[in-house]
Order: structure tokens, then C-alpha cells, then sequence
């Protein structure tokens, strides 16, 4: 009799899961780890919106308790207010829509999906080489083939007009980025909608950390896509860590045009019953009343990346671009390492994390470190300080 198999497509270990097997490895060898790869915020959520949650599931109304759907009827007109609190400027909402999400992951396949209708070949391209893996993967799974733009320490991670010929159905971007935290600019973002306005290109951008930017070049797409009424577009913004640790909330908002949302909202309505109203009230009194609360957990993450580039750059670390955004540092793959010679990003990660336990993320040819966990700390430091010098990275 012949064994059953997976109907899906062949495809490699998950990168995460390699790297826990890893570190299980190191541990049991002895080696103490610390995690530079953790990619979500540690700890719980504000008191704030903690607060505000529990009161919140406690009430007796039913549409508290009850499908939201694509509305928000227990926690009215979400989806604007959440938005709209990540402007410093006004930004005016006449001719855009808005679409409470259960979180950006789980509508990330609804894009291309929305965009299909009238290609029977849609050509997307993804920013995600390097990058959050996820819209390509779902390209895949629906059986697209997407292309990934051209982002490199050369362009400065923001990719060139050329990446997007006509022809070209949807873009997909992640501004500001996962995994090296640069920024789009609003002239980066107007040469962009003004092209794709051009030539009828969708863009779809996941803004999940749009809140947590500190430079004063951010933008988000939102904020210069208003500005181009004949541009098809759409924007997510996510809870996830906007309030300290609120990856479980899932939580968020789609804005854009009207016709664009409104065709990602068709087919939200028809496969899914909406987020959980109580962790989207909790998430409201956040950023409404407690934005002090999320400056701190901005700051904080900005502190501990200016400490971790400064003790990698004092041992020849190379930076692959400045994060402007988030808690993630992207560095260039060094050619050799405690003597040898480094065949790729995964060869460089597993040797430090065996040798000094000190734990990234490879995204060859790139190495990620986050800083969720508390670097500051003397002895995180020090960790961090004597792995490098032992590694003696050479380029």
C-alpha cells in the first residue's frame, strides 16, 4: 500500500525552525543563548490597552461579543480612528475607505487575490529579497509567480521605478521594512504613485511599523497616495506592536481607495467574520489616550539599536542600511569569521550561535539582529561585546 503524501508544493525547512533546532543544539551543549532573533516585542501588552480589553470583555452588550465582520460594531468607526492616529499631519479621508483587519498576516493572500480578477497571468512583484517572506508565499500558494524587487545597500533598500515595467498588475511593498528598518520617503513614495498611477499598477503597502518610526523622513503611503485620484491603492496598519506586545490581539486597518478596498473587502466578506472587538477597544485606548505609553516603547527600541550598531560597528560589523523604524538591524555577511572562511549567511549565524550563543536571523546575504530582548542590560551587553571580538569578522 502506498503512503499518502503532502498535495503541496516541495519547498525547504522553515528558516525559523532551523534556527531553533540549532540553538536546542547549542543549549544542550551548554552554550547560554542570546536571541538577537526574536522578531515580536516581549513581555504583554500596554496596561493601557490591557485595561481597557478587560473592561471591554465584560460588557453586556452583544456586539461586543458578537461577528464583526467587515464592520466594527462593538468598537465603532475603528478603522478610521486607529489610522488616523499614525499622522502627525491631517489627512483628508473624502475619498478613501476603510477596512477593520484581524491583523496584516491573514489578508496578505486576499491581495493578489483582489487583483485577479481581470489578469489571467497577474505579474506582482514583492518587496522580499530580503524581506518578510509571507506575500510570496502566498503568490505561490495561488500559484503566481512573483518577482522580488530590487532592494540592495546600493539603492538604499527603496527599489528603483525600472522594477515596475508596464505590465506589472500589483506591488507589494513593506514600508517601514522588515528586516532592516528603512523608511520610505515621501519623494520615494510620490515617484512611485505617480508611475503606478501611470500605468495602472496596484500598490499595496504593510505599514505594521509605521508607528514605531523615528525618522523624520518617514512616510507612509497613505499621506502622499491621497494626493493621486486616478491611483488604485491600499495601506495596512497593524496593532501588533504598536502596543508593546500585542501580536496576539490581531488586530488592525486597511486604507486606501475605494475601489481597491472595497474589492479586498468582498473577499474578507465572503471568508472571514471579522477581529476580536474586545482586543480592538484595548488597542483603541492606546494609541487614543496613552500615545506617551508608545513613544516610550519607540524610543526604547531606538536606544537599544544605536547601542547593538555601535558594539558591532567597534568590531568591523557593516551595516546594511540605517533603520529608521522598528526593532530590526540588517548587517552585510561578512567574508570570514573566527578564522574561516564564511560560505553564506546561514554558515556565519550558526557559528555564532554555537561558538558565542549569540542568535540572528540569516537572510542571505544578509544577517538580521532584533532588539526586543533587553540589550541594555550589562551583562547582554557584554555578551554581545565578547562574541564579536572573538569572532574577528573580515570583509
Amino acid at each position: 500500500m502506498s503512503e499518502l503524501k503532502s498535495w503541496l508544493p516541495q519547498g525547504g525547512t522553515n528558516l525559523f525552525q532551523a534556527i531553533k533546532a540549532k540553538c536546542a543544539e547549542a543549549e544542550n551543549k551548554g552554550v547560554k543563548l542570546y536571541r538577537l532573533s526574536i522578531g515580536q516585542p516581549t513581555g504583554p501588552a500596554l496596561l493601557s490597552a490591557r485595561h481597557a480589553s478587560a473592561d471591554a470583555v465584560m460588557s453586556k452588550f452583544e456586539s461586543m461579543h458578537e461577528y464583526q465582520d467587515n464592520g466594527s460594531p462593538g468598537v465603532p468607526d475603528f478603522a478610521k480612528r486607529f489610522i488616523l492616529a499614525h499622522f502627525k499631519q491631517p489627512v483628508n479621508t473624502e475619498n478613501l475607505s476603510f477596512l477593520p483587519i484581524p491583523g496584516i498576516k491573514p489578508m496578505l493572500g486576499l491581495i493578489p487575490l483582489a487583483c485577479n480578477s481581470q489578469h489571467q497571468d497577474l505579474v506582482v512583484r514583492t518587496m522580499t529579497a530580503p524581506g518578510y517572506p509571507t506575500p510570496a508565499d502566498w503568490c505561490n500558494y495561488l500559484m503566481i509567480e512573483p518577482e522580488p524587487l530590487t532592494t540592495t545597500p546600493q539603492n538604499r533598500f527603496r527599489f528603483p521605478l525600472s522594477d515596475l515595467p508596464p505590465g506589472t498588475n500589483l506591488v507589494m511593498t513593506n514600508y517601514p521594512a522588515n528586516p532592516h528598518g528603512q523608511v520610505a520617503t515621501p519623494g520615494f513614495w510620490r515617484k512611485i504613485c505617480w508611475h503606478c498611477a501611470e500605468h495602472g499598477i496596484r500598490i499595496f503597502n504593510d505599514a505594521a511599523y509605521a508607528m514605531l518610526s523615528w525618522s523624520p523622513n518617514h512616510a507612509t503611503l497613505t499621506e502622499i497616495a491621497v494626493n493621486f485620484p486616478e491611483l488604485s491603492w491600499a495601506e495596512a496598519f497593524s496593532a501588533s506592536k504598536v502596543i508593546a506586545n500585542g501580536t496576539g490581539w490581531r488586530v488592525g486597518a486597511i486604507t486606501g481607495s475605494p475601489d481597491f478596498v472595497g474589492d479586498i473587502a468582498k473577499i474578507k466578506g465572503n471568508t472571514d467574520s471579522g477581529f476580536v472587538a474586545f482586543s480592538a477597544a484595548g488597542v483603541l485606548n492606546s494609541v487614543i489616550n496613552d500615545m506617551n505609553g508608545i513613544k516610550k516603547i519607540r524610543k526604547l527600541y531606538q536606544a537599544r539599536i544605536k547601542l547593538l550598531i555601535d558594539i558591532l560597528q567597534s568590531h568591523g560589523m557593516k551595516l546594511a542600511v540605517k533603520p529608521g523604524a522598528g526593532f530590526f538591524t540588517l548587517w552585510q555577511l561578512p567574508q570570514k569569521a573566527f578564522g574561516q572562511k564564511i560560505k553564506d549567511a546561514q554558515h556565519f549565524n550558526f557559528l555564532m550561535i554555537e561558538k558565542t550563543g549569540i542568535v540572528g536571523v540569516h537572510f542571505h546575504p544578509y544577517i538580521r539582529y532584533a532588539v526586543v530582548a533587553p540589550i541594555e542590560e550589562q551583562e547582554f551587553q557584554n555578551a554581545i561585546d565578547l562574541a564579536f571580538a572573538q569572532a574577528k569578522v573580515k570583509y
